[in-house]
């Protein structure tokens, strides 16, 4: 009795091709990443100590968001800090305003996107990125404090990567500063009735945020976190920075 052997396609067969191809590309991906990674990690330490600053891309120079975000970007530059931005327009480009006219640096770190996203003008430093990823582990690695602008998805999206990795101790306990607490009521409302409740996170991680809405009482929040330690990760911190 004949045994009908399973079919094994042959090398000029289509679909076998582009199999290969897309292979050949991803294997490619994976050194592009790394090229990210390290020229990033090459270039940009020099800006630290710095701040990061969240916010909508939407906002516009008459919104009154806009002109908060520009008086913190000045402050903390004032204050010695460097002040990193998403890069783009919005939030990012008034916080990148207010730190461009003052003594510290004003960075952005860009990200291509397929509609969105030119970088504004008020960039000392400016690198952009192809994959979030690497530009979100370059945010989370330079920064010694969070500040969380109103904002959107994207805005979101970096408070919850932030308050994951440092409620998991991926990263060390830093500021993570909400601004306009009538904008972020709600979803604390809802975390603490909601998440806390049902005890899916601890009845402390609400903690690991602040809400503050002046903008030189946010400067001085940074300094009081790391008034008796200092803005420089411990050896431990550093060494547990790496498996992020």
């Amino acid at each position: 009795m004949a045994i009908n052997a399973p079919k094994v396609p042959k090398p000029s067969d289509p679909q076998l091709v582009r199999r290969s191809q897309h292979s050949a590309r991803e294997a490619w991906r994976m050194f592009e990443i790394i090229a990210e990674f390290v020229t990033a990690t090459e270039r940009l330490p020099a800006i630290q100590p710095a701040v990061a600053v969240f916010g909508s891309a939407r906002t516009t120079p008459e919104h009154p968001y806009y002109a908060v975000a520009e008086d913190i970007g000045r402050r903390l530059s004032d204050a010695g800090f460097s002040v990193i931005s998403g890069g783009g327009p919005g939030i990012m480009e008034a916080v990148n305003k207010g730190a461009y006219e003052g003594p510290s640096s004003s960075v952005g770190l860009n990200i291509k996107l397929p509609h969105e996203q030119g970088g504004n003008s008020y960039q000392d430093v400016s690198h952009t990125f192809n994959h979030f990823f690497a530009r979100k582990v370059m945010f989370v690695k330079l920064s010694c404090a969070f500040v969380m602008m109103p904002g959107g998805f994207g805005t979101l999206d970096e408070l919850m990567e932030v308050l994951t990795l440092v409620q998991t101790g991926k990263i060390r306990r830093v500021p993570i500063i909400l601004v306009n607490s009538a904008y972020w009521s709600g979803l604390l409302d809802w975390i603490r009735s909601q998440l806390v409740k049902d005890k899916m996170i601890g009845v402390a991680d609400p903690d690991l945020m602040q809400v503050i809405d002046d903008p030189q009482k946010i400067v001085d929040a940074i300094f009081d976190h790391y008034h008796s330690r200092g803005f420089e990760p411990s050896p431990a911190e550093r060494e547990a920075e790496l498996a992020l």
